[in-house]
């Protein structure tokens, strides 16, 4: 480097980079400085570039950790480009190029010779570096200022005071990045630093009162989006598409300490801009984990959102992460799906979905779906959710959170989309059917006939032989009677039949068959999607003349549950509005058409007494995260800028806190 442009093959003999990480002291008003700074360095523009650039300068970097210590040299660049910010707002101004450029190539070194540092040597040691200071004999010890909070302040000034123009786009690039970098230490810890010194900078620190305007200005980048200056009108050589580069590079700022603060940082901001920006962004994990955190943690923007008319552009992007789940990693649908639960928190949220109308949902390739309300595409999205989860991943996180939020809105189903309330009874008689199979399954370990043809004996509580079928006969035409026998004994009997499976298979180190784990998940599943059918037709039946119409379709399904010991209480609502309306339609004689019998449902909706259905306590799941959210967060936010910033390269050998191969 220095006043001829240089080549990232050419770094490790540069001249002036060996007299910086060599043994000699370089006084701060030496005009080494000027020479070392007038280079200009093709700005690396792909991670391979950005490999290349640490391969070629990790002698010299490893070097200056070595000679540091002694010549102060790293402490004497960064007063140097702390002298020069103080004129950097000034410089802007006067279009000054050629001090804006030395003072980014200044920081553009900081930034490289840092992330070395961090990678390679504890917090501590890291600030011992920072905090040499030369003596002459006989001077007085005084207490020395500390370089890394210094720049650290430094820093966060220049992202939120310097104008980002033309000539400033840069450098506002460089001191993002070097932000990330300054905070990566974490990324070489498979722990969660709780008592980081960045932490204690940022939150308790001479940096404190910056924080706030810093995540302003950070959500103003995120909302304008800004794309590079054209080739000619800026300092360095163009990099490549940087279309909302500053929020890429800053995400992990914004994201980066999830510990709480115990002081309030407030501003103001267009609501209105930031909803539009995040209606445009979804398809981005950060984007989508900030939405997650601006509706979890502050209560103005929450309510803001639920009061705008147009939520439809945000619900349908989230819809849509849903629905391509097979594509997307856990970590986005998690939050996806945290998001649609937080908003059907409200009540108000959950009655405008039914009341917007969407048309072609060219993505919801399962159906045509010419017209559907937003909430009918909604309730078909998550219970689509939960139907891959329980054959895929099989996380039972998800599928509690996709049917709290299914619950939530119950009360407030309104005109159900024909296709949504089958696929509500249908998804449910899909459990009813598997819980059958299971139990088999549990009772009769040994069959392997796939028929079910298989014999056995049941014992009534007097151990009296009772009584001697095949199964298949059972399941076809006797499950009510199954049921009712096992009414007495049914939790004792599947805790029997479940250790005796784990103690023949403890021996050999085997695990459970997937039906012994899926029982209690699937009784969990089956009792929440009765519990969601049941809500609907105490709160609004009348609204919803085709989960009648489903429920009717599969009634026979249903009434070999009404006496399971499990479900008969919930069952109670479901079995009255089924006997109600198939008595009516039996009256009504045969042969009926579906538009005949949504006819008589719509008429027996008025003749059935309300009173006669009992009420139950009104469904409600609030989100709550965890109590230690940071564990789940802190990974999550690094593995994103890990793979998403631009302009910084860490070697993947190097990172502790995920593994590679992680969502």
């Amino acid at each position: 480097m220095g006043s001829n442009s240089s080549r990232i093959g050419d770094l490790p003999k540069n001249e002036y980079l060996k007299k910086l990480s060599g043994t000699e002291s370089v006084s701060e008003n030496d005009p080494f400085w000027n020479q070392l700074l007038s280079f200009s360095f093709p700005a690396p523009t792909s991670s391979t570039e950005l490999k290349l650039l640490e391969e070629a300068t990790i002698s010299v970097c490893r070097s200056l950790v070595e000679n540091n210590p002694r010549t102060g040299n790293l402490g004497a660049l960064i007063k140097v480009f702390l002298s020069r910010t103080k004129e950097l707002k000034l410089s802007a101004e006067c279009q000054n190029h050629i001090f804006i450029w030395q003072t980014h190539n200044a920081l553009f070194i900081i930034c490289c010779l840092l992330k070395v540092f961090i990678c390679e040597m504890s917090e501590e040691e890291l600030q011992l570096h920072f905090t040499y200071e030369e003596k002459s004999p006989g001077s007085y010890s005084s207490d020395s200022e500390d370089l890394l909070e210094e720049l650290l302040c430094c820093l966060m000034q220049l992202i939120t005071d310097i104008p980002l123009l033309d000539i400033t786009y840069e450098i506002s690039v460089e001191a993002v990045s070097t932000m990330v970098v300054f905070l990566s230490c974490q990324l070489f810890h498979k722990e969660v630093l709780r008592q980081s010194i960045s932490h204690k900078y940022l939150m308790r620190g001479r940096c404190l009162p910056y924080t706030s305007k810093l995540v302003k200005t950070l959500l103003y980048n995120f909302i304008r989006q800004e794309k590079p200056p054209p080739p000619g009108t800026h300092v360095l050589p163009q990099q490549s598409d940087g279309g909302g580069l500053l929020y890429g590079l800053a995400s992990g700022v914004a994201n980066s300490s999830p510990f709480p603060s115990s002081i309030p940082h407030a501003f103001q901001i267009n609501f209105n801009s930031l909803y539009m920006a995040l209606c445009e962004q979804q398809t981005s994990d950060q984007a989508t984990l900030l939405l997650y955190t601006l509706l979890h943690q502050n209560s103005n923007i929450r309510t803001y959102m639920l009061a705008r008319t147009d939520m439809e552009n945000l619900v349908l992007p989230i819809l849509e992460i849903l629905y391509h789940v097979e594509e997307r990693n856990s970590h986005h649908v998690y939050m996806a799906l945290i998001i649609l639960l937080i908003l059907t928190e409200d009540d108000g949220f959950n009655r405008s979905i039914h009341e917007v109308m969407l048309k072609n949902i060219t993505w919801y390739s399962e159906r045509v779906l010419t017209e559907i309300s937003l909430g009918s595409l909604l309730i078909l999205v998550v219970i689509r959710t939960i139907q891959y989860n329980m054959t895929r991943t099989r996380d039972k996180y998800l599928h509690t959170n996709c049917l709290a939020a299914l619950a939530n809105m119950s009360a407030q189903f309104r005109s159900l989309h024909q296709y949504a309330a089958q696929r509500i009874v249908s998804y449910t008689c899909r459990h009813l059917r598997r819980y059958v199979y299971v139990l088999d399954k549990l009772y009769f370990p040994h069959s392997h006939c796939s028929t079910l043809q298989h014999c056995f004996s049941t014992l009534s509580d007097n151990g009296e032989e009772l009584l001697s079928l095949t199964c298949s006969h059972i399941l076809r035409s006797y499950a009510s009677s199954l049921f009712s026998l096992l009414s007495k004994k049914h939790n004792k009997v599947l805790e029997q039949a479940t250790q005796s499976l784990r103690g023949s298979l403890s021996s050999s180190d085997v695990p459970l068959p997937d039906y012994a784990q899926d029982l209690n998940v699937i009784e969990e599943v089956i009792r929440m999607m009765l519990e969601i059918i049941n809500s609907c037709l105490t709160n609004s039946l009348h609204h919803n003349p085709n989960l009648v119409y489903a429920l009717l379709y599969k009634r026979d399904l249903f009434e070999q549950f009404r006496t399971h010991p499990s479900f008969q209480d919930i069952m109670q609502n479901i079995d009255l509005v089924i006997t109600f309306f198939s008595s009516r339609l039996l009256q009504a004689g045969a042969e009926l058409s579906v538009e005949r019998v949504l006819e008589i449902i719509k008429q027996g909706v008025v003749a059935l007494p309300k009173d006669r259905l009992k009420k139950f306590p009104e469904l409600k799941f609030k989100y709550v995260e965890e109590e230690q959210p940071e564990e789940f967060f802190i990974p999550y936010v690094w593995s994103l800028v890990y793979n998403s910033a631009v302009g910084v390269y860490w070697n993947p050998q190097d990172i502790q806190l995920f593994t590679m191969d992680s969502d």
